[in-house]
């Protein structure tokens, strides 16, 4: 886990795409509204407030794997791989527009992350196996610090968040992704 602040970054350089890549996610955090800065500003300046754990590292071992239990359906798996694909060959998925903003697409490492992420999204909320809305509420915090735009995106305003927004619209998620189990039960 890392922060980054786009302001005063001197004495700070950006990471190469390698080292980006290996962060599962890049999630933007915008202002607190007035009520959460005040809050925010009551905890700092306030009494000191004895902090004690809330797991123990067996506790988190067990709990990540109870994650690993959660099933993910194929069908899931292959949406996840469709679109990380589509970042890096846009054409072939029916997005030849897209061709010319994009330098470099995602690695398989963000497919593995969309089908992580979407099986700790459905334990979160409390289900045994996850749904397309697990992965699809996830796609563009796992995609958008891995596609390195072309200068031609970055020209026209294009950013990372409107790409993968436009790959989303073209590629959908399945439908009935647990089909196949009623059919066998």
């Amino acid at each position: 886990m890392a922060t980054q602040n786009p302001i005063e970054t001197e004495g700070t350089y950006p990471l190469p795409e390698a080292q980006v890549d290996r962060f599962m996610m890049k999630v933007l955090v915008d202002y607190p509204s007035d009520e959460e800065e005040f809050v925010i500003v009551q905890r700092v300046t306030g009494p000191a407030v004895a902090v004690s754990a809330v797991a123990t590292t067996v506790q988190l071992a067990a709990l990540q794997s109870e994650c690993r239990r959660i099933y993910v359906d194929p069908s899931l798996v292959q949406y996840a791989v469709r679109l990380v694909s589509a970042t890096r060959n846009p054409a072939r998925h029916g997005l030849k527009d897209l061709a010319r903003f994009i330098t470099f697409g995602a690695s398989p490492r963000a497919t593995i992350n969309l089908a992580e992420g979407a099986r700790a999204l459905a334990m979160l909320r409390g289900r045994s196996y996850a749904l397309p809305e697990d992965m699809t509420d996830l796609v563009p915090d796992v995609l958008r610090h891995r596609l390195v735009l072309s200068y031609e995106a970055l020209s026209e305003g294009f950013s990372a968040d409107q790409v993968v927004g436009k790959i989303m619209a073209k590629i959908l998620p399945p439908a009935k992704p647990l089909a196949h189990e009623k059919l066998a039960a």
